[in-house]
């Protein structure tokens, strides 16, 4: 492990916290929600630049001209190279999380961490689904079937975050699908929670190992399964025209 990579001791995560706490950093955000938003944004087809999760997770490109700022970027550059350095060695990352209420025994709130986290996936400059399936010309046409199967893990591995979020829920509400109710919906949540941290490092070293292959890309720009669907509906492209169950 290189000294960049040497996790913030117990003392320096404090210090992050208050510093993404200050006023000066209005529209920081909080530590649960950095490591999400981290975790996405070190993985995808290209990771992204420091200096836009920096920007992002700080609130604005101003914030780096502020000394607290400044201070806050140095903690997170080394946050990040630890975080990424337990990501390569496939292990699962210790989960930052804020309690949903006050006392010693109240569960964790999972929602904030993946809701940032999901949002890093949104702001990719490559859209992850339509990087999967990008090369469908005619001589590629024998990779379709993998291409279905990759595309289909990483939606089992984003599932847990999807039903952290309630975007799941939410969506098949929409399309009239059944939802697990009372204790199946509970214990639903309580499984996704203890598979977030592993489906992480998945999805983490999923694209690793695509990275390592490398991928033609496409010239005609295409629309993301998180844009405005073109048809009008006002819906996101992936619930509507882009949904391929059916419904």
């Amino acid at each position: 492990m290189t000294p960049s990579a040497i996790p913030l001791t117990d003392a320096e995560l404090d210090r992050l916290e208050e510093l993404l706490d200050d006023p000066a950093l209005e529209e920081a955000l909080r530590l649960d929600e950095a490591q999400g938003y981290l975790c996405a944004a070190l993985a995808g087809p290209r990771p992204m630049p420091p200096e836009r999760w920096l920007s992002d997770i700080l609130g604005s490109d101003e914030a780096l001209e502020q000394p607290v700022g400044l201070e806050a970027a140095g903690l997170l550059r080394r946050f990040a190279d630890a975080l990424e350095a337990d990501l390569n060695a496939g292990e699962p990352p210790t989960l930052l999380l804020y309690p949903l209420e006050e006392g010693d025994d109240a569960p964790s709130d999972y929602q904030p961490w993946c809701e940032a986290y999901l949002a890093a996936v949104d702001s990719a400059e490559e859209d992850w689904f339509d990087f999967l399936g990008e090369d469908d010309s005619e001589e590629n046409a024998e990779n379709s079937e993998e291409d279905y199967e990759e595309i289909a893990y990483l939606d089992e591995r984003l599932f847990p975050l999807m039903v952290l979020t309630g975007e799941a829920e939410s969506a098949a509400r929409e399309h009239g699908e059944p939802w697990p109710e009372g204790e199946e919906r509970e214990q639903m949540l309580a499984d996704c929670e203890d598979d977030l941290p592993q489906a992480v490092a998945d999805i983490y070293n999923f694209w690793r190992a695509k990275r390592s292959i490398g991928t033609v890309h496409r010239d005609a720009p295409k629309v993301g399964r998180n844009d405005e669907c073109p048809c009008g509906s006002g819906k996101k492209y992936k619930f509507c025209c882009g949904d391929e169950s059916g419904d």
